[in-house]
């Protein structure tokens, strides 16, 4: 069951960046860099996904940061469902409509990455990639978790911008958007993101009368 929600987690992730994609209104800070390197080294978007995860996989690993199943099927799979999108006709002519209907698409994969973050972090087989370096440069630095993922984000944002990614009103939209839809999800979904505490059964002992 973990399993399979795991998978539809990751599915709906890789389906949200692919609408934010195709809406061409700009996407989160990460697929930023992601473009923009992809449009660098002519390679696919999501074969490109995959690279820098494992990259920031590394980098992970060699700071003390343990990976779960869970990590590495995020390192695959979201990239995969990203360039197999992108390989359909599905929504080709979107970037083609009103900025209304755009807008509406980029609101929906930022729903859809929210609901994949709720339902593959409340799996609990892992964290991905970029969660596990924010973990491990809280844990070198001492300085407070969302300070590091804004760190992180900025940085990964500005050497985007400079290689040309694909950046917008959808990236303003993402950054401020991105943290209060996972808490809806995590509500709506009836997941959460700490994995609840495994009671023991301790057997009763008849005393001696």
């Amino acid at each position: 069951m973990r399993g399979l929600k795991l998978l539809v987690g990751l599915v709906l992730f890789g389906t949200g960046l692919w609408l934010g994609l195709v809406a061409d209104l700009g996407v989160g800070p990460w697929d930023v860099l992601t473009g923009g390197l992809s449009e660098r080294l002519g390679t696919p978007f999501g074969r490109t996904a995959i690279g820098i995860s494992v990259v920031v996989l590394l980098i992970g690993l060699a700071a003390g940061v343990r990976p779960g199943v869970g990590t590495l099927l995020n390192v695959v799979v979201i990239g995969a469902v990203v360039d197999l999108l992108l390989a359909t006709p599905l929504l080709d002519q979107l970037a083609d409509q009103p900025v209304a209907v755009r807008l509406v698409a980029t609101l929906g994969g930022i729903a859809s990455v929210a609901a994949g973050s709720a339902l593959y972090l409340g799996a609990h087989l892992g964290p991905g990639p970029r969660d596990g370096l924010m973990v491990a440069l809280h844990t070198r630095t001492g300085w407070r978790v969302g300070s590091c993922r804004a760190l992180l984000e900025c940085a990964v944002l500005v050497v985007g911008v400079a290689l040309g990614g694909p950046v917008g009103v959808g990236t303003v939209l993402f950054a401020l958007g991105i943290g209060p839809a996972v808490q809806v999800a995590f509500r709506l979904l009836r997941q959460s993101p700490v994995a609840s505490p495994v009671t023991r059964t301790v057997p009763a002992v008849e005393l001696p009368a």
